[in-house]
């Protein structure tokens, strides 16, 4: 594996385990409802980074493209989930914010 890999990788593997931990309490919401753009969002960036995380792991040639695209679902939740108040919520965003740097530094 690509060391230059490294900080991206547990950028991902951070900005995952919030995105489920937010997903997670976003569903205990009182007004889910109101979550819903979060809680789809949340899924999306997991989902994305954990393919990030893969891509990089097994040396795709196509690494850089996929961390570009991650990079761009990150800074997309976070962004979602820096509207609410919720600590989930801003503890998620601050994860991908820091997820979306490393995946645009990583692919540059």
């Amino acid at each position: 594996m690509n060391p230059n890999y490294e900080k991206c990788i547990q950028a991902c593997f951070e900005c995952l385990e919030a995105c489920n931990s937010c997903y997670d309490a976003c569903l205990l919401e009182d007004n889910v409802k109101m979550m819903a753009d979060c809680i789809r969002m949340d899924r999306e960036c997991a989902d994305m980074c954990a393919f990030a995380v893969q891509s990089m792991q097994r040396n795709s040639p196509f690494a850089e493209q996929v961390c570009t695209l991650c990079a761009e679902v990150c800074q997309a939740c976070g962004e979602i989930c820096r509207q609410h108040e919720a600590k989930h919520c801003q503890d998620c965003a601050d994860a991908c914010f820091a997820c979306a740097d490393a995946c645009r530094t990583m692919a540059a």
